[in-house]
């Protein structure tokens, strides 16, 4: 009965319960109903604010601290050398050696107690509990490979003390910055709950205590047998309202609660939903459901299938960061007595500002000012996004040195700062204007697949710029061909692309005379 929610997320089953006990579910809606006020009209009520969300999320600072605690290790040591006045490059490889791995096997040790799960309902003091068990034992077998080996020296167990107390005092300040983000919310994805079913209770029961999401409302296309709000949370409105919400572009994820059994309506709700850039994620509400491995997420200890979207890649995304950071931060060094010229050009070319900022879809469909230099007379409606009408040959609103900007892309230069904001990456889909047409229509209608290009940051360039897709969309087929390219990317996306992507892109823009922009 339930074989289609495993195709529609791309998985099998070893094996299933259909059975439903409808007494359970009786009491359960019951339950879910006690909130219920009044009949369901739209509901008024302001759905929570979406928290102000740290820069990364929880594994990504897991990722980071590992990192920073291994190197902070060394650096432990170079403290515990001075304090003790032990010159390491002194000393006989013998005596030092155990010096050195102490901080690494600490590490290790750690690594196998779970000192980096940083799990959301973990005490403080039970991390803390962690901590001093895995260095603890890291530490005990440096002593034991030293005797074994009659390695080190008498100062090894002083070494090994700070070695200790070094690391305790750093978890000890990182347990306290996580519980202060958790308790905020800020390293809590904001989620929004399509299904006012007795699923969505439990889920956000459930969450109350760990606080892994941060649920801004409830979405029910029948409100007629919806209550106005569930465990607190607002019913706000039905699916159609959910794509036109305003608060959409904070929303990180998209999760489906509806139960399984109906399967036309899933089918329904999930083909409307994959349109948006969001994670769609469908609760599986199945008693012995044992699923192969495939992309499974746990929404606060409850199964769920990846329906639109995948689980989030958060070593390649700190790679894909890190590489923004150090290639953007090259380029604007070394750009920048070109782009001092540039802005001289400018401004003794035409009347107007030397830079352009104009509203562009970002990540998750936000809305970014990407920074150009001027290539066009002023126009602020432009700039507002209230008119953007695409460049044709020989347009009259370019000025002379804007044609060359355009021509060989110098006007996308000044978009290394959006980059280093964060608002921007290297490579990834172009940014599109907010309220862009292709033939009196706005491009999100032309292809239903659009909203994916949102689903990462966009780029500098991308795989479609290098492929011929650059410039002017003045038609349907234009824009279809460009969201394929964007696709395909995303779907290739790795270090070694994005860098193939960089190299090829100066041989494309000068092999391409072509373009109009």
């Amino acid at each position: 009965m339930f074989k289609f929610v495993m195709e529609i997320a791309g998985m099998s089953l070893d094996a299933m319960d259909p059975d439903n006990n409808a007494s359970n579910d009786t009491y359960r809606i019951a339950k879910l109903r006690q909130h219920k006020s009044e009949k369901h009209k739209l509901h008024n009520t302001q759905p929570d604010q979406p928290a102000k969300r740290f820069p990364i999320d929880r594994s990504g600072l897991r990722f980071i601290l590992r990192i920073f605690d291994f190197t902070a290790g060394f650096a432990i040591i170079l403290i515990a050398c001075h304090l003790l006045k032990i010159d390491l490059l002194s000393e006989n490889l013998r005596t030092s050696l155990p010096y050195i791995a102490a901080p690494l096997f600490a590490f290790l040790g750690m690594r196998i107690t779970g000192a980096y799960r940083f799990a959301f309902d973990e005490h403080p003091l039970t991390h803390i509990g962690r901590v001093l068990l895995g260095s603890s034992l890291g530490v005990a077998l440096v002593h034991i490979i030293s005797l074994v080996f009659n390695l080190g020296d008498d100062q090894l167990y002083q070494i090994s003390a700070i070695v200790l107390c070094g690391y305790l005092g750093l978890h000890a300040h990182y347990a306290a910055l996580l519980r202060s983000l958790t308790r905020s919310g800020a390293l809590a994805d904001n989620v929004v709950i399509v299904g006012a079913t007795p699923a969505a209770f439990d889920l956000i029961e459930k969450n109350r205590k760990k606080r892994e999401m941060n649920i801004l409302g409830v979405f029910e296309d029948r409100l007629d047998r919806a209550p106005a709000a569930i465990a607190d949370v607002p019913v706000i409105g039905k699916v159609d309202d959910l794509l036109e919400w305003d608060k959409l572009p904070d929303v990180d994820r998209i999760i489906l609660t509806v139960t399984s059994t109906a399967q036309e309506r899933v089918r329904t709700l999930i083909d409307r939903l994959r349109l948006l850039p969001q994670e769609v994620i469908l609760m599986l509400d199945l008693d012995g459901f044992s699923p192969e491995k495939t992309s499974i997420a746990n929404m606060v200890d409850t199964p769920a299938a990846y329906v639109s979207g995948a689980p989030k890649d958060v070593r390649r995304a700190a790679i894909k960061r890190g590489l923004d950071i150090v290639v953007a931060s090259a380029m604007l060094i070394l750009f920048l007595p070109f782009m001092m010229i540039i802005a001289t050009l400018i401004k003794l070319d035409s009347q107007g500002s030397i830079f352009f900022r104009q509203r562009r879809h970002g990540f998750n469909n936000q809305i970014i000012r990407v920074w150009k230099f001027r290539t066009m007379h002023p126009d602020k409606a432009a700039e507002d996004g209230t008119k953007v009408i695409q460049t044709v040959s020989n347009d009259k609103r370019v000025t002379r040195i804007g044609a060359f900007l355009r021509r060989t892309s110098l006007d996308e230069l000044p978009q290394l700062i959006n980059i280093l904001v964060g608002d921007m990456s290297l490579v990834g889909p172009r940014p599109h204007a907010v309220g862009m047409t292709t033939e009196e229509v706005e491009v999100h209608n032309i292809v239903a697949e659009y909203a994916h290009r949102h689903r990462m940051k966009p780029g500098l360039t991308g795989w479609a710029q290098i492929n011929g897709s650059r410039g002017p969309v003045h038609t349907a087929e234009l824009v279809k061909d460009r969201v394929r390219l964007d696709m395909e990317y995303m779907e290739k996306a790795s270090f070694w692309f994005d860098l193939y992507v960089i190299l090829m892109t100066a041989p494309c823009l000068l092999g391409d005379s072509k373009t109009q922009r």
